[in-house]
């Protein structure tokens, strides 16, 4: 079973885990916990680390600990570093520890990351109830464009998950990607509950909220839900990424979405929106090229 199901205890902690809001996670006080639990929270709490770029510092915690999940965890946050012997390490718990539920989704997530989806898929489909399995599941076939297989896992996880949060964000994703004023209002719905809701207030359920805004052509409400976002602490760089989008849209100033994305590549250089940008830029100038030649011909 999940063992982050979200039940009892560990519901406060995996809430704002699983809507990034980290610094919530590592404050959380575990003291009142079971000792299973315990555990669990503080699997959390590396994670939070790695996301908050505190890598090093959980590497150096665990770097003595020999059991499967710790190792998976120490693979995230070395993949985190750039040390390239993560993927090696995921790949080989991928095919020793395939039923633990740790390795499973923090395995998967560096193989997905590398871009090893079939790994990935092949280690997260031999779960057995785990929500964090089919979530990233569903990240992965919407990064495939398997919009189709995408909404399969979804509608399949609903049938036993009930009314988990895990289930209804992955729902959300996929609404926002198939379309319809219908879906992308439903989206709306799930990440404007989570913006409002104490515990789960995170830049990136603002950002998830001014996404579907902008679905459904709410440009003024999505402006002011990024400009939130964008004024939190250690700015969400979806955030960034979303404000460029949008300032495209409205046609704003060169220099405005020039500020941006540079503020986007200071944050993340590999972003996949810098990324796109540069590889349709290139396919202009290849373009561009073979007119100018003809011309000059």
């Amino acid at each position: 079973m999940d063992p982050f199901s979200g039940e009892g205890e560990l519901l406060n902690i995996s809430t704002a885990f699983y809507t990034h809001a980290y610094q919530s996670v590592l404050d959380f006080d575990t003291t009142s916990l079971s000792s299973e639990n315990k555990r669990t929270a503080q699997l959390l709490k590396f994670r939070a680390q790695i996301a908050l770029g505190q890598s090093s510092a959980v590497i150096s915690s665990l770097k003595s600990s020999k059991d499967p999940a710790s190792r998976a965890i120490v693979a995230l946050a070395q993949q985190a570093t750039g040390n390239a012997t993560a993927v090696d390490t995921a790949s080989s718990l991928a095919d020793s520890d395939p039923e633990d539920s740790i390795v499973q989704v923090v395995a998967g997530t560096v193989l997905a990351a590398a871009g090893e989806y079939t790994k990935a898929i092949e280690l997260l489909n031999k779960h057995q109830g785990n929500l964090e399995a089919v979530a990233l599941l569903t990240q992965i076939h919407l990064m495939q464009n398997r919009t189709d297989r995408a909404v399969k896992e979804v509608q399949a996880a609903k049938r036993w998950a009930q009314d988990s949060l895990l289930i209804n964000l992955a729902e959300a994703w996929t609404n926002l990607r198939e379309g319809s004023t219908e879906k992308y209002q439903s989206a709306f719905y799930v990440y404007e509950e989570l913006a409002s809701t104490p515990g789960s207030t995170s830049p990136s359920s603002i950002v998830g909220q001014a996404v579907a805004e902008i679905h459904l052509g709410r440009t003024d409400e999505a402006e002011a839900a990024l400009q939130q976002a964008l004024a939190a602490e250690n700015a969400d760089v979806q955030a960034i990424a979303n404000s460029v989008v949008l300032a495209s849209l409205l046609g704003k100033k060169s220099e405005v979405v020039q500020e941006l994305l540079k503020q986007l590549a200071q944050k993340d250089k590999d972003h996949a929106l810098l990324k796109d940008l540069e590889e349709k830029s290139q396919a202009f100038d290849t373009a561009a090229a073979k007119y100018s030649a003809k011309a000059a011909a």
